[in-house]
């Protein structure tokens, strides 16, 4: 009898709790009140996150919504996209859950917040917009500041002749990036396109308009429904021009979005010693006349004569020249 009245005393409980708890009552049911010692343990890749809840992908493919347990705020650790948690789930169904840990990560990227990106592809279009190259120096910079491998992509290809091609190429062949051209009209360079993503995480940036977003969707298979099911639990619509989001390619293959930009500025550290984010100034950096030249207005500088003599590209120069501008006017400014 006392076992009775117990099961049944608890029992309400548990309905009670349920019953008269706001939407956040998703996360616990009676079940999980009762057993919350038996609940399914997964791990998984964090893919989104937005005002507190954080979308983990099983691998597989099905999307779960979690929150992080308190005890990462009291460690002062933040879940960033990309990283692999252990997880439990809360209600299959509904595909709800807790993340309880944070599994080892790779590295951290700070701008975009991500974790565990292992490359780097900065895309901007032939034609339609015109390449911005002081923006696209910038987004290489930022990149090299991260220690990620990088891979420059030119979209729209075949919007542009072999001259536009090659005037391309003129402009970045001393820096050391690989190159690649493609079309998602044709379907030029998408098959090394596919072979450069293969078992890795790679972040995807560049300006809006270059056909970011075309491309992802090439490469992001809708008909696995994961990216439909996400997009209505999220409202896509409001939220992916804010947000750094990670789609799943294929078995360990994923490919992170960030929004797009038509600007980029360089904080003063990042802007400190700029020619170093320019490789190809390398080789005559100790051949300038003036020890400390900083090439820009002095005589007998080896970048500027290397500019004239095509080793350098003007592009290039004029990117360096825009960024050292900019630190002189940070300091100005600190004082």
């Amino acid at each position: 009898m006392g076992k009775h009245i117990s099961g049944r005393f608890l029992s309400g409980i548990c309905f009670l709790c349920v019953k008269s708890c706001s939407k956040s009552t998703r996360w616990m049911d009676g079940r999980s009140f009762l057993r919350g010692r038996q609940k399914e343990h997964m791990q998984g890749k964090v893919i989104k996150g937005i005002g507190g809840f954080y979308y983990v992908h099983d691998g597989i493919g099905r999307i779960y919504e979690c929150k992080a347990r308190g005890i990462f705020r009291n460690r002062n650790v933040k879940l960033l996209v990309g990283d692999n948690v252990e997880f439990e789930i809360l209600n299959e169904e509904e595909g709800l859950g807790n993340v309880t840990e944070i599994l080892p990560r790779k590295n951290v990227l700070a701008r975009p917040s991500a974790a565990n990106v292992e490359q780097a592809v900065i895309m901007f279009a032939c034609r339609e917009p015109e390449p911005n190259f002081g923006l696209l120096d910038r987004f290489l910079i930022r990149m090299d500041l991260q220690d990620l491998p990088v891979v420059l992509v030119f979209g729209k290809a075949d919007l542009a002749d072999e001259a536009a091609r090659q005037a391309l190429r003129d402009i970045y062949r001393n820096t050391g990036y690989p190159m690649l051209f493609l079309s998602t009209q044709t379907g030029e360079g998408m098959e090394q396109f596919s072979e450069l993503l293969e078992g890795k995480t790679t972040i995807l940036a560049g300006p809006s308009g270059v056909g970011k977003t075309s491309l992802r969707n090439l490469f992001v298979k809708e008909s696995e429904g994961e990216t439909g099911a996400l997009s209505r639990k999220l409202m896509r619509g409001k939220h992916t021009t804010r947000h750094t989001e990670i789609f799943r390619v294929r078995e360990n293959t994923y490919l992170l979005d960030t929004p797009g930009f038509t600007a980029l500025t360089l904080s003063e550290a990042e802007s400190q010693n700029c020619r170093e984010y320019f490789p190809e100034f390398m080789p005559f950096w100790n051949e300038c006349r003036f020890q400390g030249c900083v090439h820009m207005e002095e005589p007998g500088c080896r970048i500027k004569q290397a500019v004239e003599e095509g080793a350098i590209s003007p592009e290039r120069y004029a990117s360096y020249r825009q960024l050292y501008l900019e630190t002189k006017e940070m300091e100005k400014r600190k004082y």
